[in-house]
């Protein structure tokens, strides 16, 4: 098979899940619809498939797929799919690969894809005797095994040998039973079936042969004679981490394996270890983990004493050698591979590996993960990086903002009371601490918006309903020597040039700004803290143009008015979108429900503040799909002059269902409200601005106690605003639960 692009991709772990999709496809790993079933959530094993696997179907439970990178297996690169839940593998995995290759990869060799079928034979008069008149009759025996499957042995595989084991004195009768092992060549195929219907094949012949009665017919999953040794060699130059010297970690590591060797107790624990990077490949790869498993602690106790799987000594030259020696026999066609259709693209990452390439790969991913385990060990301890791993998670869970998260994830893993509350203490103390600077320059801010009724049709002159989002961004002006954008969250610090540089993207946006405002030649940083993910269909770029021009307003004192701001902010959307409706800056300006149009004459007003006659509880559930606002109105653009009339048709009616409900908005009848909205939902989906994750987001949240759920802003990605009285919390659970984003807020 072709060679695999390099499994090094830097930073990957800081990009978005659609960035890392992209990163595989550049590589070539992944087809088109690799990429459309990944970012519609359709790789994803569905019930009605799942029913025809299993008995008493009810659903289908999800586990994180991850890569583990850096591979350098035998000379070639590998990206390796891992299923798993655990925090840490996949990061310990890829680091420990990384460190590896430095010194030429990892190495691996696999014997044949042999499986035993044993034939269970009782009531043997001359034990002795039988034995060797079935080996006598090999040939026969074989034969008859491979005329049962002719397409194995036309592969190059079927049944290879034979062998004939005897037990003495078993059970309480002390019976002698004779057991039979038929050796198979399964090549590619996992083999259980084949191997079954073998032992039952040849069981009539073997009791003719043997005098006996066959009991059972069945495979053995301790795979013995399908084995994987995989081995590095790491000079102690390369194990050097923060204050430990390669040697001590070399010698750590050496000692740590040899405890294991001796110790059962010991050794469990780290085989365990060694499984977790294996386990995670079998379910990624669709083969079954609970035989790799019992093969494996099998094996670490042929000798009669339970030990470690791997071994680790000191070369001549002093360097670390790793060696992982075990049972592997896995498939990779078959089974599930045909039914799950993430196993399919798992195994399109890997390569397409046969049998033996993909045990190898196993292979190295157990030694890999078991280095990994002993190093951390070793050094700063395993129990400080699940510290770490935990308070990163806590603090997020607590939306600690990005220019407090370290201080609270350290502050949480000092103190050791690692909690969402804590969390939250931490952050409330180390504000109520700002200098007086910070105090003195307070930030302004501004609102997002949620479009609940209109989207589309408002850029074609028809009303639209839409609801401030809170505090969706903060921004503030600092001294600076130079014009600079600083936006921590997003890791963005550029430098503004001049609008006659004519930059690009929000430095572009922000350059005209302050030329408009005739603040080019100040030297200043406007430093932009957004609350809200951005190209999420929230109005996010217009609410830093607002928050940056009150920013501005407020350090320079222009003394900036309402409408002044809104129409500096419509002229940044317009440098950003092209052709934009001018409801996202204006909710962002007045931070009021408005019911927007655009006006036909530039003096008239534009919009109407209107106020709901009791509380809308709303929910936004955000796809993580990002979706270019001026993409989707370019578009629809295009799509409205193909097809005028059908669009202005679907366009009359999203304003009819708008002016009823800004009369359910204002008149508090939250029951048409939510119909409304269902029925727009509709509308949008009929000028093809949906998307699947998008449908899923809106059924999540009307079965879910919505009363009315749809696509709120450009489409195409973004987000769903659901009305949910009563039902936020519900709502909520369940759009988290299946991995999406929310916010939830309510218009008094």
């Amino acid at each position: 098979m072709a060679q695999q692009s390099n499994s090094r991709i830097p930073g990957f772990f800081k990009l978005d899940v659609p960035a890392r999709i992209q990163a595989l496809r550049d590589r070539g790993l992944l087809s088109t619809a690799d990429i459309k079933a990944l970012d519609s959530g359709t790789h994803t094993l569905r019930s009605p498939t799942a029913d025809r696997m299993i008995e008493n179907v009810v659903g289908v439970m999800g586990l994180p797929l991850g890569l583990g990178l850096n591979f350098l297996i035998n000379g070639k690169d590998y990206i390796v799919p891992l299923v798993v839940e655990e925090p840490s593998i996949v990061a310990g995995l890829s680091g420990a690969a990384r460190i590896t290759r430095l010194s030429g990869g990892i190495e691996v060799e696999t014997t044949d894809p042999i499986l035993i079928g044993q034939v269970q034979i009782a009531n043997i008069e001359d034990p002795d005797k039988a034995k060797k008149v079935l080996l006598e009759k090999r040939e026969a025996i074989l034969n008859l095994a491979n005329s049962l499957h002719p397409k194995m042995v036309a592969r190059g595989g079927g049944a290879v040998d034979i062998e004939v084991h005897i037990h003495r004195d078993v059970g309480e009768s002390n019976d002698t039973l004779v057991v039979l092992h038929l050796l198979v060549d399964t090549r590619d195929a996992m083999g259980a079936n084949v191997v079954n219907s073998m032992c039952e094949g040849v069981a009539s012949l073997i009791e003719t042969i043997s005098g006996g009665t066959v009991f059972l017919r069945i495979l053995s999953n301790l795979t013995d004679r399908s084995m994987v040794t995989a081995k590095f060699t790491i000079p102690v130059e390369n194990l050097e981490t923060g204050d430990y010297s390669g040697e001590r970690v070399r010698d750590g590591i050496i000692l740590a394996n040899d405890w294991a060797r001796a110790d059962p107790y010991r050794a469990v624990t780290h085989n365990k270890g060694i499984m977790n990077g294996i386990d995670a490949v079998a379910l990624a790869t669709g083969n079954d983990f609970r035989a790799i498993e019992a093969a494996a602690h099998a094996f670490a106790a042929v000798d009669g004493q339970y030990r470690a799987l791997t071994s680790w000594s000191k070369s001549d030259s002093g360097a670390l050698v790793g060696v992982l020696h075990m049972p592997m026999k896995v498939g990779t066609v078959g089974g599930s591979l045909e039914t799950n259709p993430t196993v399919g693209i798992n195994h399109r990452i890997l390569g397409s590996p046969n049998a033996p390439e993909l045990a190898g790969i196993m292979g190295a991913v157990g030694l890999a993960q078991n280095f990994a385990a002993l190093r951390s060990l070793s050094t700063a301890g395993i129990q400080q990086h699940h510290m770490n791993l935990h308070a990163r998670s806590v603090a997020s869970t607590a939306n600690v903002p990005d220019e407090y998260f370290d201080e609270v994830v350290d502050a949480l893993i000092e103190e050791g009371d690692i909690k969402v509350w804590r969390a939250q203490d931490i952050l409330r103390r180390l504000r109520s601490t700002q200098t007086d600077d910070d105090v003195e320059q307070a930030r302004s801010t501004a609102c997002g918006k949620v479009i609940l009724l209109g989207e589309h049709s408002v850029v074609y002159g028809r009303p639209a309903l839409a609801l401030p989002l809170p505090l969706a961004v903060e921004a503030r002006v600092v001294p600076s020597e130079e014009p600079v954008l600083l936006i921590p969250r997003w890791g963005i610090e550029q430098r503004i040039h001049t609008a006659e540089d004519n930059p690009l993207g929000l430095v572009g946006v922000l350059a005209l700004l302050l030329h408009q405002l005739g603040l080019n030649e100040k030297p200043l940083a406007i430093e932009v803290f957004p609350n809200v993910p951005r190209a999420m269909g929230l109005g996010g770029s217009a609410a830093i143009a607002v928050a940056v021009i009150r920013a501005l307003s407020d350090y320079f004192d222009l003394d900036l008015r309402p409408e002044r701001v809104n129409e500096l902010a419509f002229e940044c959307e317009r440098s950003a979108h092209g052709n934009p409706s001018g409801v996202d800056n204006t909710i962002a300006t007045y931070g009021e429900p408005l019911l927007y149009k655009q006006p036909t004459n530039p003096d008239d007003a534009a919009h109407e503040i209107i106020r709901p006659a009791k509380p809308i509880p709303l929910v936004v559930g955000m796809s993580g799909n990002e979706s270019l606002t001026a993409n989707m109105v370019e578009q629809v653009r295009q799509a409205h002059e193909r097809r005028k009339v059908a669009y202005g048709m679907v366009f009359d009616q999203l304003a009819f269902i708008t002016t009823d409900g800004v009369e359910a908005f204002t008149n508090g009848n939250l029951s048409d409200l939510g119909e409304l909205m269902n029925i727009a939902h509709g509308c949008l989906n009929t000028i093809q601005i949906s998307t699947p994750a998008l449908e899923e987001l809106v059924f999540l949240a009307r079965s879910n106690g919505a009363l009315g759920a749809k696509i709120t802003g450009a489409g195409g990605g973004g987000s769903v605003v659901a009305l949910c009285p009563d039902t936020q919390e519900d709502v909520v659970t369940a759009l988290e639960t299946a991995g999406y984003q929310t916010l939830s807020f309510t218009i008094e």
